[in-house]
């Protein structure tokens, strides 16, 4: 009898308010026993504040959220009401350029981290260092989707496991050659610890444990995932 294939999520807990300059893998190494192989989500909040990415905003003023995204943006692709969708310096196409007010004191903002696959590195490297096992490590964030609504995360950075896995000469359950099938696993672990840490529960770090071994490699979300200008239809 084979073995059954299986995934598992789990939180990490106890983790103290985050600052500046707080050494993010060195925290998880105290407050989580990790195993070769793991891939360690972590929330993009948590990144922005230890890397001082958070900047004060004028709560009682409603245009000061979108002059901050419109800041952070290189264009602005559309508007609707409060709404603005932009595109941010990383290649990222979202809400508000990723400017966020949840779960910062009142009067600040965060912003997305300037780099955030070094941050995944530097996370992957800290890890390596106190913790002595080799992992990958995802940078999540929340997004919406074009032609769908709700939000799920996804990946905005990583280190140490595929942004995307490539498919195609690899045959299907049927004996088919796969021709075009390319899957963004980075995404798909982002929106599974997700799950877990969800949006107000407090959890901002999340293991991933039982991922395919051969995704364990160097990566990068801005490399492997933003698509580029010649491959976009609809920009």
């Amino acid at each position: 009898m084979g073995m059954t294939p299986s995934l598992v999520v789990l939180g990490v807990t106890g983790l103290p308010e985050i600052g500046r300059g707080v050494s993010i893998g060195a925290l998880i190494a105290q407050h989580a026993s990790l195993v070769p192989g793991d891939v360690v989500v972590v929330t993009q909040k948590i990144v922005s504040k230890s890397e001082g990415r958070i900047v004060e905003v004028d709560a009682s003023d409603p245009d000061a959220k979108r002059r901050l995204a419109e800041s952070e943006a290189v264009r602005v692709l559309r508007r609707r009401g409060d709404l603005v969708v932009t595109e941010t310096r990383h290649g990222f196409v979202c809400a508000s350029s990723g400017v966020d007010l949840s779960n910062v004191e009142m009067g600040y903002a965060a912003l997305l981290p300037v780099d955030p696959d070094r941050s995944a590195r530097r996370i992957r490297d800290q890890l390596r260092a106190v913790a002595g096992v080799e992992v990958g490590v995802v940078v999540s964030d929340t997004f919406g989707r074009a032609w769908r609504r709700g939000l799920t995360d996804v990946a905005i950075g990583c280190a140490g496991v595929a942004a995307v896995v490539d498919l195609r000469g690899v045959e299907d359950a049927m004996g088919r050659e796969l021709t075009v099938t390319e899957v963004c696993v980075a995404d798909e672990i982002a929106a599974a610890a997700d799950l877990i840490m969800g949006k107000s529960s407090g959890i901002p770090v999340a293991i991933v444990r039982g991922v395919d071994p051969t995704w364990l490699r160097e990566s990068s979300v801005h490399e492997e995932i933003v698509r580029p200008y010649d491959e976009d239809l609809f920009r």
